[in-house]
């Protein structure tokens, strides 16, 4: 099972998120706290990979105290093991299989959601992975490809592979990120398998977070794009179970950003910096109605030095940020 801490939270996830949730994020989000456990943005294991080469850019201590687990996409359910295998050397915790990225580039490879056309194909992949390694493994999964007529087939093929829990993503691969998380999907999967199960999906605020948990009797919660919007969500979640009021400060979301730029490569060119913090705000303030007539300023570089267009950028945001962040 997976533990609650004393209050009764349920165990925290941040979520991998291919574009977004790379060690700059992460490093940031670890600034600011409130998750248990982390997930890497997939490694891509081809069929022609030297998995002692791919795994050099994972790194177990990258978070301190918090674990990383590691996690992997691929189709070739013996690379998949070797490649395991090394994260195991190198310190991992855990290794997730990626059954539910969506990317045509991906799956047009047999690879992330993919796998989900084949429930015989995924248990292979997963028990490979499974028998190959002494740490945990877990699959990280959507309700389907095109639609979800294999669903029950493909989480008890997952099951019957050996992982210790389920992340389930209710949305197919046909449905992108566009609908809202079928929240029932979990719940049924809950109803049908004795393994742990994770939720993700559209948890936005700590009203979802509670929500979630009460509709499907999930046993953790998996976070990506909620706290992208708001990087203080999981700790107020945290919150919510210990009853102890928590309140974002201006200076820790100065702090998340000052440790997000200091982690980019040194020598990234400067547009690629600025494009992914517009990309980071972007996300953060998209919800707050006030700061749609200052979006286009936000968003429109005036600087292509990072540290001239944070100083651009953040005062912008300031005037109405604490209202919308509580």
């Amino acid at each position: 099972m997976l533990p609650k801490n004393p209050n009764g939270c349920p165990y925290l996830f941040l979520a991998p998120m291919e574009g977004v949730g790379d060690r700059c994020f992460r490093k940031a989000m670890a600034s600011i706290g409130g998750f248990n456990e982390a997930v890497t943005d997939f490694i891509r294991v081809p069929t022609n990979c030297h998995v002692q080469s791919l795994a050099k850019v994972y790194h177990a201590d990258e978070l301190g105290p918090i674990p990383l687990a590691a996690q992997i996409m691929g189709s070739d359910p013996d690379l998949m093991g070797a490649m395991a295998q090394e994260l195991e050397r190198k310190g991992a915790p855990r290794i997730d299989i990626n059954c539910g990225c969506p990317s045509n580039t991906v799956t047009g490879r047999g690879a992330g959601s993919s796998l989900l056309k084949d429930p015989g194909f995924l248990n292979e992949v997963a028990k490979a992975v499974v028998q190959a390694v002494a740490i945990p493994v877990t699959i990280k999964m959507r309700s389907g490809f095109e639609d979800t007529s294999l669903f029950k087939e493909n989480m008890l093929a997952a099951q019957e592979s050996g992982v210790r829990y389920i992340t389930l993503h209710p949305r197919t691969k046909a449905e992108g990120y566009g609908p809202p998380a079928r929240w029932d999907l979990i719940a049924e999967a809950k109803a049908f398998l004795k393994i742990p199960v994770v939720g993700n999906g559209d948890i936005l605020t700590v009203e979802n977070a509670l929500d979630m948990l009460k509709r499907t009797g999930c046993d953790a919660l998996m976070v990506g794009r909620g706290c992208i919007i708001n990087p203080f969500l999981l700790l107020q979640i945290q919150a919510h179970f210990s009853g102890v009021p928590f309140q974002p400060k201006w200076s820790d979301l100065l702090r998340y950003f000052e440790v997000y730029l200091a982690e980019m490569h040194p020598d990234a060119p400067a547009k690629l910096k600025v494009n992914k913090i517009k990309q980071l705000l972007s996300f953060q303030f998209k919800r707050n109605g006030d700061q749609q007539t200052l979006r286009s300023e936000i968003l429109t570089p005036s600087t292509l030095d990072p540290q001239s267009y944070l100083e651009h950028a953040l005062p912008l945001l300031k005037e109405t940020w604490l209202d919308k962040i509580i």
